[in-house]
């Protein structure tokens, strides 16, 4: 039987992070098909260097306009709306804000949506986004505006749901919001994790590991608040917009790392997390890859008792979890783990469960699945 031609649809490539290292997953899956992106940065992914990526017109935007394509979203669903796909058979999308809005071409085409979560900002965290958009000096216009453009895009989102064949979920809750905010069914399969990058060290050192995007909804202030508040030692890897407003309410026993290719590159990130005491993740993610690498690396994960997180962390077994997103509860949650004897190989044995080779498998299975 002869195979499918396939694309893969993401939304951008212009930072590494989960959803990227998912469309990485992907290439290696189906190594022949092509990676189609509105956006592409290739020195800020260069794991991307040697895929075949095709981006949409507003790469040819001056740079500039570039950087604010967010405040254009319904450029970006005409972008993926235009992109010719009518060679393949199997359209795969990564998706979380417009990669689903492609369109198929002739008959017999079928749309495999991996889902990251319905685009928060017009579905499960809308007024979130609304108190906190994200945009700087901007906010209170972006404020206003929301109500205003929001239901648009949120039909043009529910529109492209519909013309979806298969839907695959990135958690649990993802499940259930694609349920209630799209009509459809979902199969769950957890992101990829590269578990054998690390070795837990049986000996732990005395500090704690924070790692992600500083984005004001991934609530990081948390982490280094209940830090320098307990005076515990806390390594931050990432940077953002919070980056400024997180130095200025650390503690002594705080310490920054910000070069993705340098001081908090891969390597350093693994250094850190195979002796780190715990790591603490107080964020409301749809999954949290993190936190199984974390889980990898020897470290009980301290995290916030919501969506992705409880499919991957159990209570005083692999973790500690808080029920609010309050610096006393984390601070709670991190004196209660140093209660805990925590057994490290047990830790990355468990990570295991959400290992590469088992999310490549389960992904080709689905897809071929469909070509039947």
């Amino acid at each position: 039987m002869a195979t499918p031609k396939i694309a893969i649809v993401c939304e951008f490539l212009t930072v590494m992070g989960g959803a990227e290292n998912v469309v990485l997953a992907m290439h290696e899956a189906f190594p022949s098909a092509p990676i189609y992106t509105a956006l592409y940065k290739p020195e800020a992914v260069p794991a991307f260097n040697h895929a075949d990526v095709r981006t949409s017109k507003l790469q040819k935007l001056p740079k500039f306009l570039r950087k604010t394509h967010r405040l254009f979203p319904t450029l970006a669903v005409k972008a993926f709306q235009e992109f010719d796909l009518s060679e393949f058979d199997i359209i795969l999308t990564s998706a979380y804000l417009n990669a689903n809005q492609i369109k198929k071409s002739r008959p017999g085409q079928k749309i495999i949506s991996y889902c990251h979560t319905p685009a928060r900002y017009y579905w499960s965290h809308y007024d979130l986004y609304r108190k906190q958009p994200g945009f700087g000096m901007l906010n209170p216009v972006i404020r206003a505006l929301m109500p205003i453009l929001v239901p648009h895009q949120r039909k043009l989102d529910y529109e492209a749901a519909q013309r979806v064949d298969v839907w695959i979920a990135n958690s649990t809750e993802t499940q259930k919001r694609i349920k209630t905010y799209y009509g459809k069914q979902a199969t769950v399969i957890h992101p990829p994790v590269e578990t054998n990058r690390f070795t837990p060290a049986r000996t732990r050192s005395d500090y704690y590991v924070t790692l992600g995007r500083q984005l004001p909804n991934k609530r990081f202030d948390l982490a280094v608040a209940a830090c320098t508040e307990l005076g515990v030692p806390l390594k931050v890897f990432g940077k953002g917009e919070m980056h400024d407003e997180l130095r200025k309410i650390a503690g002594p026993t705080i310490e920054f790392y910000t070069d993705r290719f340098g001081d908090a590159s891969d390597e350093a990130v693994e250094r850190a997390l195979n002796h780190a005491k715990g790591f603490v993740f107080p964020s409301d993610e749809d999954f949290g890859i993190v936190s199984v690498e974390a889980l990898a690396a020897g470290a009980p994960v301290i995290g916030y008792d919501s969506a992705g997180t409880r499919d991957i962390v159990t209570q005083g077994e692999t973790g500690v979890l808080f029920a609010r997103q309050t610096v006393d509860d984390v601070a709670e949650a991190i004196k209660r783990a140093e209660t805990i004897r925590w057994f490290p190989s047990k830790l990355n044995r468990t990570a295991r469960r959400f290992d590469k080779s088992l999310f490549l498998t389960k992904l080709r299975k689905v897809v071929y699945d469909q070509w039947r």
